[in-house]
Parts: C-alpha cells; structure tokens; sequence
C-alpha cells in the first residue's frame, strides 16, 4: 500500500475518532443543560463536529494557510508560466477522464460516459498524453462526475460536515468518492512521488483559484461558516448539474413574474384609457360646437348690414 492510501486511511480513522469524541462532548453539554429552559440549540444539523471542525478550520487557515499554503501558492503562481499551468491541468483533468467515464455511465448519463472516454482517447494521443486539450477544442465537453457524486445520486447522505487537516473542507460521502476514484484506471497506476506530485500540484492550483476570493472571506461575520455554507452550495451544485442554481433563479424569477402580473391585474388601466377617450372626445365636441357657433355669429354679423341697406332703399323709395 503507497504512501497516499495509507494516509487517507489514517484520515478516515482519525476523523472517526474526532467525531465520536465531539459526539460524547456533545451529550456531556446536552445534560448539562437540561435544567436550563433558556439554552436554545443553534448548532448546524449538517455539522454536528462544529467545535472540532472550528480548531481545525482555525488550525488549517491561521496557520498552515498563513505560513506555508499560501506563500508557497503566490510564489508558484508569480513563477510558474500560464502555458506550463495550463498544460499540467490539462494532464491532471486527463487522468481523471476514465474515472468520469465510468461515474457517468453508473449514474445513467451514457453520452457524458462516451464523451469522456472520447477526450481520454483524443487527448492522450493527439494531445500528447492530455497536455492539449483537443478535445474540447472539436466542441466535446469535459463531463466531470465523481463517486461521490454516483453516491449522492444513489441517495446516500453526505454525512456529517468534516473539516478535514491539511485537506479542508469534506463530508464522508465526498471523502469515500475520492478514495475510490483513486482506483481507476490510469490513477491507479501512480504511484509514490508521482502521485503525491499529482496531489500537491492539484492542492495548489485549487488554492490559486481562491486568491481573489480572499476579501469575501476576510469580510464574512463568521469565516468558518462562510466556507461551510460555499461548500454545501458547490457539492449541491455539481451533484445536480447545475440544476439547484438554475431552479433557485427560475422560482425567484417567477415569483416576481408572479407579483408584477398581480399588480397589473390590480390596476385597471383600461379604466384609465376610457376616461381620457372620452374626455377627448368631449373637449373634440365642445371645440365644434363652438367653431359652429362662431360661424353662426359671424354670418349672423355680416347679413345685418345687408338687412340695414336693404331697409334704407325700401324706405327712400317710397
């Protein structure tokens, strides 16, 4: 066994452990409190470890991230070429390939499973053992699935919130897809420093994603729930591909769909319109009366002087 399975199996032990030690600390609290009407219990029911997960967090962020994640991330980002970033991503994500493949075809998605078995061979030939990612180039997609997300899809429950040392963020169900997809054809083949070479390249290309996200978290009331709640939300994102996001924006618009509709329902703008027709059409007929009027008058005007003349040649004629 290689030095990376031995390690995750001594994670997996020893988060076994925290947790049946955060469990026993948990009931200690709970009877303690019994006789306190007052207490109210706001803790996560996602994160039943939250005090151990919140030394580890402080542990991994304050001091591992500070002092040496970190530092090492901005010296291998200010150093490291974006060509030669590109291509040892794109020949880690090439690795993966079969190991979406057989996720997608557990999970149902027999075209996704095809395309990715198509970009491994694609690109570990014409793109020189995943270096270039032709694949996508020819317009087939990289279909990223994990064991963890065939699990979820089978219906088993992430399990308690783990924060994991050195790893972060995990959940069981996360952690037991990771370990398998380790298994796969060609992950299986690395061994020793290859694949601790594979692990840390990975570790800080993930870190240098999160560089610009610092502020958002600096700035966050609680970091460890912050992080927590961004964990959740990306789990639930790839487990439904992409659906949960689409459905959250779909019911929000509807819903203001729905109360602008009310609100025209509401007013009555047709009741609107009439009036002023009909007050057009008055002030049109008002406007002609007097125009006719007018006409009246004025012909009335000129008739009376030609009655006058008239009047006078009558009576000088008798």
């Amino acid at each position: 066994m290689d030095l990376s399975k031995s390690l995750a199996i001594g994670l997996i032990i020893a988060a076994s452990f925290l947790g049946g030690c955060a469990s026993n600390h948990t009931q200690e609290q709970a009877q303690g409190t019994t006789t306190n009407a007052a207490v109210v219990d706001t803790s996560d029911p996602r994160d039943p470890f939250e005090p151990v997960n919140r030394e580890i967090w402080d542990f991994n962020w304050d001091v591992l991230d500070a002092y040496i994640l970190r530092p090492i991330t901005v010296t291998y980002v200010t150093v490291m070429p974006q060509p030669a970033r590109t291509g040892l991503v794109n020949i880690t994500d090439n690795l993966q390939e079969p190991a979406n493949f057989l996720n997608n075809i557990f999970q149902g998605k027999v075209d996704d499973g095809l395309d990715s078995l198509a970009r491994f061979l694609i690109n570990t030939t014409v793109g020189l053992v995943g270096t270039f990612d032709v694949a996508s180039k020819i317009g087939i997609e990289r279909k990223r699935e994990q064991f963890g997300e065939t699990l979820a899809v089978w219906g088993l429950d992430t399990g308690p919130f783990l924060m994991l040392p050195f790893l972060g963020p995990s959940d069981p169900r996360s952690f037991t897809g990771d370990y398998v997809d380790g298994f796969a054809f060609p992950m299986s083949l690395l061994e020793g420093s290859v694949n601790l070479a594979r692990i840390g390249f990975s570790l800080l290309e993930a870190r240098a994603q999160l560089l610009d996200q610092e502020a958002q978290l600096e700035q966050s009331v609680d970091d460890y729930a912050f992080v927590k709640n961004a964990y959740f939300e990306n789990l639930e994102f790839r487990v439904t591909d992409g659906k949960s996001g689409d459905k959250a924006i779909d019911d929000e618009q509807l819903d203001d769909f729905a109360d602008f509709e009310a609100m025209l329902e509401g007013s009555d703008f047709d009741g609107y319109e009439e009036p002023a027709e009909q007050l057009n059409e008055e002030a049109m007929d008002d406007i002609t009366d007097e125009s006719n009027e007018l006409k009246d008058k004025s012909g009335e005007e000129r008739e009376k002087p030609k009655r006058l003349g008239k009047d006078r040649e009558g009576k000088d004629g008798k």
